[in-house]
């Protein structure tokens, strides 16, 4: 479906009335709750028209600078911002949404304000320069997706003046030559022929995805890999197969010491995060394994959400902490009814990862079963080519035999 939503453009001033922190914005918010039936609903808060920014701070060396803005009925979100000598960055965002809000949130269990903060993962920015992104980013906590895009923000602005220098998110990276439109010079008409209709063909079959490589890093090091070929099974009026594309996709996320999230975006149109946490198996034994799963597929032109869908109750990819977990064959991630991902030459290490390699796999009980049936297999045909050899042998012998006596 469509969802309108509006861009937000914030210029705070100082005391002398220069700018002093400047954002242009667009977002929206999924977010599941509670009924009074005790079942769960998806909600989707998209900004009004009219936005305030009470309370946004300048910030200086020692204060940190706010963001902030208020919307609809009593739903508010702001970010602030830290400082060095050189650059500046996101810290935290607030995020509070007001069940209260019937057109938004009918028949919610729980009434009034629910706060959500999320560590913001905005890479540093140079001072006088200002961060663009025009491709989409989430974020996801408690049952709610942050979804953004279209930001350009400045903060610490000098001498009241936004800065021309841009620095770029990762995602705005082009990965290919930009497709040149066509014009008279580059051309040609082709002469006017009659021709019969194109024989009727059936659809060609979809290929299995191309596999990405994909990596975190906590500071300069590394801290999770990631080797897999995606597609996703989304079971609409037609069943349609999505293979995520390596070469336009971007990944970012978070590593911790017991949590980790792999957030993948493929051309701003699928996005889907991993959530890995760590349990003790036994006293002296830690494992990790795969807990969630989300999935939000938007429309390219305006952003607006075509499906969304998650899982937090998965038990997968379980091994041992500080290995590695490998399967080649290819898996099913069952998201719910409508949605399904398909994983091909798996191969994932969301911890302690050093010298930016796998450590040793724990390869997935299908690998494990070809691997066992492979020498099986072997076996057989040499026992069966013994069986045909010493068949023939004894019919050899009867013959000669045979003809020793005819004589």
């Amino acid at each position: 479906g469509f969802f309108q939503s509006y861009a937000v453009e914030v210029d705070v001033k100082d005391a002398s009335n220069a700018t002093c922190l400047y954002a242009k914005w667009m977002m929206r918010f999924l977010i599941k709750y509670e009924t009074n039936s005790s079942d769960y609903k998806n909600a989707t808060l998209n900004l009004s028209s009219s936005v305030t920014h009470n309370g946004s701070v300048c910030g200086n060396d020692t204060e940190a600078a706010l963001l902030a803005v208020q919307f609809g009925e009593g739903h508010s979100w702001s970010i602030n911002f830290t400082k060095t000598n050189e650059t500046y960055q996101g810290d935290f965002i607030t995020f509070t949404y007001n069940t209260n809000d019937t057109a938004v949130f009918p028949d919610a269990k729980r009434k009034g304000p629910v706060t959500v903060v999320v560590k913001d993962t905005m890479r540093p920015v140079q001072l006088n320069n200002i961060f663009v992104c025009h491709n989409t980013d989430f974020f996801e906590a408690e049952n709610v997706t942050q979804i953004f895009w279209n930001v350009t923000v400045q903060a610490f602005v000098q001498n009241g003046t936004i800065s021309k220098k841009e620095s770029r998110c990762r995602a705005d990276t082009p990965t290919s030559a930009p497709t040149v439109p066509p014009t008279i010079a580059n051309v040609t008409t082709a002469p006017t022929t009659t021709l019969s209709p194109a024989p009727t063909t059936a659809p060609k079959p979809v290929e299995n995805p191309d596999t990405g490589n994909y990596s975190l890093k906590s500071g300069n090091k590394t801290c999770l890999l990631a080797t897999v070929g995606l597609q996703l099974n989304v079971s609409q009026d037609k069943p349609l197969l999505i293979n995520v594309n390596p070469k336009t996709t971007s990944a970012d996320g978070a590593c911790g010491n017991t949590t980790a999230t792999l957030k993948l975006n493929d051309g701003n149109s699928t996005l889907i995060a991993f959530t890995f946490v760590v349990k003790n198996a036994s006293a002296s034994v830690q494992k990790f394994y795969l807990r969630e799963v989300n999935v939000t597929l938007l429309n390219r032109l305006n952003g607006s959400v075509i499906s969304s869908a998650d899982n937090n109750n998965f038990s997968k990819w379980d091994t041992f902490l500080g290995s590695s977990y490998m399967c080649r064959k290819e898996q099913t991630l069952e998201i719910n009814e409508d949605l399904q991902i398909h994983t091909f030459n798996l191969w994932i290490q969301p911890f302690l990862v050093e010298a930016n390699t796998f450590s040793t796999a724990e390869e997935c009980f299908a690998d494990s079963d070809l691997n066992f049936l492979i020498p099986i297999a072997v076996g057989m045909a040499l026992g069966f080519l013994i069986i045909l050899v010493f068949i023939s042998y004894i019919i050899g012998r009867r013959k000669s035999r045979t003809g020793y006596q005819s004589v």
